[in-house]
């Protein structure tokens, strides 16, 4: 065990723990002193069939390093199965301090191809389950006046990915879900924050590859390993970062980024108003040199991984 015991005492769940980033998070919080939940249904990359054995595996790597750990097959997709998986942690350990949402499935589709069921797997899982078990966390966190909640985005919702409007909606969504719940439980002393990760896992490794550029851009991601993401959820877990909230963060391997917010960046102005003419003859010349492109996020991301 870590000599850094940043969260003793403390109950952790972490959703979609059964490998990849989760798994690393709920090794890395029992490490650093965590009573942890490791939840995981144990389906496939499209959200079908239930397994426990990962979850039971992470759980025994955790006690056999001497800490201490129990599983949940609940979804977080599932209003009731969400406070389930928040009364685990009150029987198991008697109390709940952090949640990691990480859970995570993918149905890639262009966007003009996308099926309905291929849209609500993914907002379910993704939206849906950081809304279910944060707001099954919520009385807890407000009646100790603390908590912290650590939700995971993705590059693909905050600057853009080709095939994935169901994922990068989601993703895009919870950075809102994030903020509302860090401005309404801030005076309760609840934190919450969002990381971005790049890290290549078993979810990722779905995504689609025909074009050079996913080529290159699924090759700078199997350079990075989960276990890189694990510090900064630790960090965000504990009374450490008391003082970080609304925030967005980035690990890509061995770089923590701070991701901006949407600010207005540029404006104009007319004191007679504005016409549909007007605006396209004066306002849209005047704002296009601020325009965002259409990037994707290996064309922000566009240097290799230290």
């Amino acid at each position: 065990m870590s000599a850094t015991r940043m969260l003793d005492g403390k109950v952790v769940v972490v959703t979609g723990a059964g490998g990849g980033i989760g798994r690393d998070i709920a090794l890395s919080a029992a490490a650093h002193g965590a009573m942890v939940v490791v939840n995981d249904i144990g389906a496939g990359l499209d959200g079908k069939g239930q397994d426990e054995g990962p979850a039971a595996c992470v759980v025994q790597e955790i006690r056999s390093a001497g800490g201490e750990a129990v599983a949940s097959l609940d979804s977080v997709a599932d209003a009731e199965g969400a406070g389930r998986i928040v009364q685990v942690a009150r029987d198991a350990f008697g109390r709940l301090d952090g949640i990691v949402n990480n859970a995570g499935i993918l149905r890639d589709a262009f966007f003009h191809k996308m099926s309905d069921e291929e849209w609500d797997k993914v907002l379910k899982v993704h939206l849906y389950g950081s809304f279910n078990i944060s707001r099954a966390a919520a009385p807890l966190f407000k009646e100790q006046q603390s908590g912290s909640l650590v939700h995971m985005t993705s590059t693909s919702g905050l600057i853009g990915n080709r095939a994935q409007a169901n994922y990068s909606a989601a993703k895009l969504g919870i950075v809102g879900l994030s903020k509302s719940i860090a401005l309404d439980m801030e005076r309760f002393g609840v934190r919450s924050n969002c990381i971005a990760p790049f890290a290549w896992s078993r979810m990722i490794s779905s995504i689609k590859v025909d074009t050079p550029e996913q080529e290159a851009r699924v090759a700078r991601l199997q350079q990075m390993t989960p276990a890189k993401v694990a510090p900064l959820a630790v960090y965000l877990l504990s009374d450490r970062a008391s003082d970080v909230s609304g925030q967005i963060f980035s690990v890509r391997n061995n770089e923590i980024f701070l991701f901006s917010q949407p600010r207005p960046v540029r404006s104009v102005q007319r004191d007679d108003g504005w016409t549909p003419e007007r605006i396209a003859d004066h306002a849209m010349p005047a704002l296009a040199a601020s325009f965002h492109r259409l990037d994707v996020s290996s064309d922000v991301f566009t240097w290799d991984p230290v």
